[in-house]
């Protein structure tokens, strides 16, 4: 009899243990490394961002942020992993503009981007610019639109993939001034800056910090820059609507994210410490050198911002002609 007391007990603190855990793990949260899945190739945004905000978060969450490459299918991959991940916090995801341009694109997604997903925080907002190779005989935006005209269809612009930002800009490019540059889109943002670089193809609508070394170095040349106004780090440099582009503007939002269902002492702790890292002056200073607006907004910004830049780039995939495949 005291043995099946015994067991009953011990089998009514287990069970009670097993319902409490949640609340007391969200407490004792971070416990263990924690994973930032980069659904992109290596060496573009994802990673700048990453390898630079990392190091501060680990050291305020006090556990280390590792990267997890799961590129494939213009992000869908890495962020069908974490849409299906455990919502303890451990699995997260860095997600470039693409993430918000797909629902505008594919009809089958795996995933949806806002009901499968906890907003943790806008990370920074980073306009694009229009670059070109060297070899390319044009140092403005007019004489690009001129040259692409005379030469239709023998100018090629590269993308990290279908229905990325720098794709839907090139289509939109081409719809409002009439020309007819030719999309080659590539798996990830690396390899579509690394083959602009060696001259494979002519031009690319691309984030600023992607570039501004290449640029630099002399490289590759900014013809303009995409956003809605001049960029502080590069006053001289003109905007496309400056530049006889009419109502282009054109910027990429990364942001981090974890599955639904998370808890909130954990969604509040991993916004805290995004928040905090993007506060550090010297984190500050190097992202706007680099081309790239701090944000670190509050989860139900960050909730609202991926709603309405959703509908945006359903409409500019609409303008340029692009349905949903």
């Amino acid at each position: 009899m005291f043995k099946r007391t015994l067991h009953a007990v011990l089998a009514f603190a287990a069970a009670f243990a097993g319902f409490m855990s949640p609340d007391v793990a969200a407490q004792q949260y971070p416990s263990k490394i924690i994973r930032v899945v980069n659904p992109n190739q290596p060496g573009g945004n994802s990673d700048i961002l990453f390898r630079l905000l990392s190091p501060k978060m680990g050291e305020i969450l006090g556990q280390q942020l590792v990267i997890d490459y799961r590129p494939g299918a213009g992000g869908n991959i890495g962020a069908e992993i974490v849409s299906k991940s455990a919502p303890d916090g451990y699995m997260t995801l860095i997600a470039a503009a693409s993430f918000l341009i797909n629902p505008s694109l594919l009809k089958n997604l795996p995933f949806d981007a806002v009901k499968d997903f906890t907003p943790l925080g806008l990370i920074v907002d980073i306009p694009a610019a229009l670059v070109t190779h060297p070899s390319l005989p044009v140092k403005n935006v007019k004489e690009l639109v001129a040259l692409a005209k005379k030469r239709p269809g023998d100018i090629f612009f590269s993308s990290s993939g279908r229905g990325a930002v720098g794709h839907l800009s090139g289509a939109l490019f081409n719809s409002t001034m009439g020309t007819d540059i030719v999309h080659v889109p590539y798996k990830g943002a690396g390899p579509a800056i690394t083959d602009l670089v060696a001259g494979h193809v002519q031009l690319s609508f691309v984030s600023v910090p992607a570039i501004v070394g290449h640029v630099q170095n002399g490289r590759l040349r900014m013809l303009a820059q995409c956003g809605a106004t001049r960029f502080p780090s590069f006053p001289d440099l003109p905007t496309m609507q400056e530049s006889g582009v009419p109502g282009f503007v054109v910027s990429s939002g990364f942001s981090f994210l974890g599955p639904a269902g998370m808890p909130q002492p954990i969604v509040t702790r991993l916004n805290g410490a995004l928040v905090q890292t993007l506060r550090d002056p010297a984190i500050r200073k190097t992202l706007i050198e680099r081309g790239a607006e701090p944000v670190g907004n509050t989860p139900a910004e960050h909730a609202a911002f991926i709603k309405s830049e959703i509908e945006k780039w359903r409409r500019v995939a609409s303008s340029a002609g692009l349905k949903p495949e």
